[in-house]
């Protein structure tokens, strides 16, 4: 059964750089709004937004959710930052287990300084790994540090596993693996299931629904979002970071964009696809502008209920 879930990232409530957060939504508000759309279930957000423990399981209860899942990113090619990381991690985990059910730790890289600042977006569209085009600096890992986020990624796997937890990997602008070259690297090296991210794919230069088919028998967690692959291709010439891409508008309400939705949906629907979907617009937005993003999320579901989902 595939099951439909929302995110605060679609009201704006995400940390910038390991920043401080913004103002955001209360958090009973915003999960009442998402409630009131019909989506099944949420992410978690920043750590400890919705709350730890007995607080994040009441308000889960009392709003009708399910956790779907929860980002949790690490430094997996410094040392130093990993091991620190990896210690932390079992507070993430107590938090899964306190909203029960299965929700899926959502591992990431927590960015590359250079591809933060410049994403390699819509541009590195079927390019091979290797030096970038003229003028821009190669950010791409090496071998070595292909081999250390290997190793990483599987030693946080392994910790997610042995809490009975079955975690995916989220591919992500302005980190190690954001072009579909490097997903595929990432599924050569690993045997850990991919978080299949609709708009940060398109935006890293790939295609969603190719890229469904070719990675179908890894994909275990879906995070649907559409993208303005303008947008993107705009602020990279600009030399505009991430940051920028989220406040310009790049991600939009489902159908806006440049995702091929019902195209993606049919591909989904082929492969027997079983778990979450998880509508995400990421944006960096103005606390009054709650209202606006709740009426958004609102027609995102509609718009998947008109498509059968």
């Amino acid at each position: 059964m595939i099951k439909v879930a929302n995110a605060p990232v679609s009201f704006g409530v995400l940390r910038v750089g390991g920043g401080a957060p913004a103002a955001f939504p209360e958090p009973e508000v915003l999960l009442a709004a998402i409630a009131a759309a019909g989506y099944a279930g949420t992410d978690l957000g920043p750590a400890g937004y919705l709350g730890d423990g007995p607080t994040l399981r009441d308000r889960l209860r009392r709003h009708g959710l399910e956790l779907a899942g929860g980002w949790v990113d690490f430094r997996f090619t410094a040392p130093d930052g990993f091991a620190a990381d990896l210690a932390a991690l079992d507070r993430a985990l107590d938090t899964f287990q306190a909203a029960g059910g299965a929700p899926r730790p959502t591992l990431a890289d927590r960015g590359v300084p250079a591809r933060w600042a410049s994403p390699d977006g819509p541009a590195s569209r079927d390019r091979p790994a290797g030096p970038h085009p003229a003028g821009r600096a190669e950010t791409s890992l090496d071998a070595g540090g292909w081999r250390r986020l290997a190793a990483g990624v599987a030693a946080v796997a392994r910790r997610c596993r042995g809490r009975g937890f079955d975690p995916t990997f989220h591919h992500h602008l302005g980190t190690s693996v954001e072009t579909p070259h490097e997903v595929e690297r990432l599924l050569e090296l690993t045997d850990v299931g991919l978080c299949l991210d609709t708009g940060h794919l398109l935006l890293g230069g790939g295609d969603p629904v190719r890229a469904l088919r070719d990675w179908s028998g890894r994909v275990n967690h879906v995070h649907l979002k559409d993208a303005r692959v303008e947008v993107c291709e705009r602020l990279a010439r600009q030399g505009a970071g991430v940051e920028e891409v989220w406040r310009q508008g790049a991600f939009c309400e489902l159908g806006a964009g440049d995702l091929d939705v019902p195209g993606f949906l049919a591909a989904l629907d082929a492969t027997g696809y079983q778990g979450w979907v998880v509508v995400e617009q990421d944006q960096l937005i103005d606390a009054g502008a709650f209202p606006q993003a709740a009426a958004a999320q609102a027609r995102n579901r509609a718009y998947l209920r008109r498509a059968g989902l």
